[in-house]
Parts: C-alpha cells; sequence; structure tokens
C-alpha cells in the first residue's frame, strides 16, 4: 500500500519550490515590496506540515476503501501515454468541481477558507492548506476516477502532481503569458481567484486547465484598472495556524449546534447551505485587518 503521495511528490519538487520562493522574495525585496513576513511565513509552513502528515493519515485510512471501491470499476484500464492523459485530464476536470463547491458550499469552503486567508500573495501562500481537507471529503471528488477504472495509486499520484502544478501559480512576480492563459491556469487567472475584490469572487476555479472556466462561465480575466485585495471578506487577524485551521469551523457548529431557536432546515443551511448564509448569521463584526 502506498503512502502519502502526494507528500512524496511535493518532497520531490521541493528544491525547485525553494529556489522559486528565493528568486520571488529577491525580485520582491529589489522592488521595495515587503510581501514576505517572517510570521505568515512560518504559519504558511506549519499550515503545509499539518496538512502533509493529516493526508498520509488520510491516504491510510482511505486506500482500503479506494480498493474495495476499485472491484466495481467499470473497466480495465492499463496505463498508456493515452491513459495516463486521460487520468491527467478527468482528474483536473473533477477538481475544478470540487474546487468551485468548495466555495459554494460551507462545509468545504471551512476547510478550504485556510487557503484563502492570507492577505498577501506570494509563493509561500500555496503552502496553506488544511490538514481538515479529509474531512470534509475532498477524497470524494476522485472516486468516480476510480469508479471508472484509473488505479487509485494512479488517481493520488495524478492528484498530488495536479496540486504541485498549483505552487507555481501563487505569484505576483510574473505577468501575462501569452497564449497560454488561453489553456492554462496561470499566475494572471490566480490572483484573479484569490481576491476578494467584488469583480473577482468566486472566479477562476481551474488547477491546470483555465478551459473549465471558460466552458461553465466562471472564468474572468485580471484587469490593470483594478487593484487586487487579497484575502477574504473577514480577516482572521491572526497568524496562528490552528486558528487559520479552526476558524471557520467554530463558526459553522456553533450556528449549526446552537441553541437558538432556529429550524432544522436552517441548522442544515448552516452546514451544506452557501458560506453567506453562515456569515449572515452571525451577529458581531469582524474589525479591519491589520496584522503586518
Amino acid at each position: 500500500m502506498d503512502i502519502g503521495w502526494e507528500s512524496l511528490t511535493l518532497l520531490f519538487f521541493a528544491p525547485i519550490f525553494l529556489l522559486c520562493m528565493i528568486l520571488e522574495f529577491r525580485i520582491l525585496k529589489r522592488q521595495g515590496d515587503k510581501d514576505y513576513s517572517p510570521k505568515e511565513l512560518i504559519c504558511n509552513f506549519s499550515l503545509a506540515g499539518l496538512h502533509q502528515g493529516a493526508d498520509v493519515i488520510a491516504t491510510l485510512l482511505l486506500m482500503p476503501f479506494f480498493l474495495w471501491l476499485f472491484q466495481f470499476r467499470l473497466f480495465d484500464i492499463g496505463l498508456t501515454p493515452l491513459t495516463l492523459f486521460t487520468v491527467v485530464i478527468l482528474q483536473d476536470f473533477f477538481y475544478y468541481w470540487f474546487h468551485r463547491a468548495s466555495h459554494h458550499i460551507h462545509w468545504l469552503w471551512v476547510s478550504h477558507i485556510a487557503h484563502h486567508s492570507s492577505e498577501r500573495m506570494n509563493f509561500t501562500t500555496a503552502f496553506r492548506q488544511s490538514l481538515t481537507y479529509p474531512i470534509s471529503g475532498m477524497w470524494l471528488f476522485w472516486t468516480p476516477l476510480i469508479l471508472i477504472g484509473f488505479p487509485p495509486n494512479l488517481v493520488i499520484l495524478v492528484v498530488a502532481l495536479n496540486l504541485g502544478f498549483q505552487f507555481f501559480v501563487h505569484t505576483r512576480v510574473v505577468s501575462k503569458l501569452g497564449w497560454i492563459e488561453k489553456v492554462f491556469n496561470t499566475p494572471s487567472h490566480h490572483r484573479v481567484h484569490h481576491a476578494r475584490n467584488p469583480e473577482y469572487i468566486d472566479r477562476n476555479f481551474a488547477g491546470v486547465l483555465i478551459i473549465w472556466d471558460k466552458i461553465f462561465g466562471t472564468f474572468v480575466e485580471e484587469r490593470k484598472d483594478i487593484d487586487i485585495d487579497y484575502g477574504i471578506p473577514k480577516p482572521i487577524n491572526s497568524w496562528n495556524p490552528f486558528v487559520a485551521t479552526f476558524h471557520q469551523w467554530k463558526t459553522m457548529l456553533s450556528l449549526a449546534l446552537s441553541r437558538s431557536n432556529v429550524s432544522f432546515k436552517t441548522r442544515i443551511s448552516y452546514l451544506f447551505g452557501a458560506p453567506e448564509i453562515a456569515d449572515n448569521a452571525e451577529i458581531k463584526k469582524t474589525p479591519p485587518s491589520n496584522y503586518q
């Protein structure tokens, strides 16, 4: 049984990631941009470590289920260049829907929000991941690939490669990339995704291929006349990785399990409805962000 393909893949690419961060830091420093914060750097790497640990545990627990599910596959798919290309495209398609759902279903958003909670955009932001993705059910979006007939180990590897690619779109130092912008996710497209500007919210959910956003109507081009404001509507104002991980879980569960006189339907909406339902239900307003 293979464990932690994502962890092993990211470990393999670690020297490249490190080199990119060093180059980005030097470029930003030369421009007088203090985008790298030591406190946030520690927070982001801590979140990455917690996420990787959860990934290994989740793979150990879920692999028996994936192997059981694999016996009901529709096709026996061998490993060829064509099938490898096919599973990469299909996984990216399912990632688009996972990512889109993570912004519109509160149960998924409570995990994904940790990634968006930074008010900066640099390569280290890619490491802001939640250890609670397995609880939210990210893995459910890969089960169709297993039922089609792609081996579980191959699916997990492709998921890891997809996430590894996404490291490179978390930066402000790379401008538009010409024809590549028409097909692939790029830093320009992903900057839009991380923005909390009204014009950009809930757009550009692509993993590798931006074509899914263009097909399903969620694509928005980055505009020169808009200064991007990164982060979430209600900033967490904390460098604590556990605050970043669990603050929205606390909000969701406190609302769903509160002793207030609300209907069962409303409680369910706090769990599985749009995140805005829970946000609007909160009485206290979060003060403006002032952390540096």
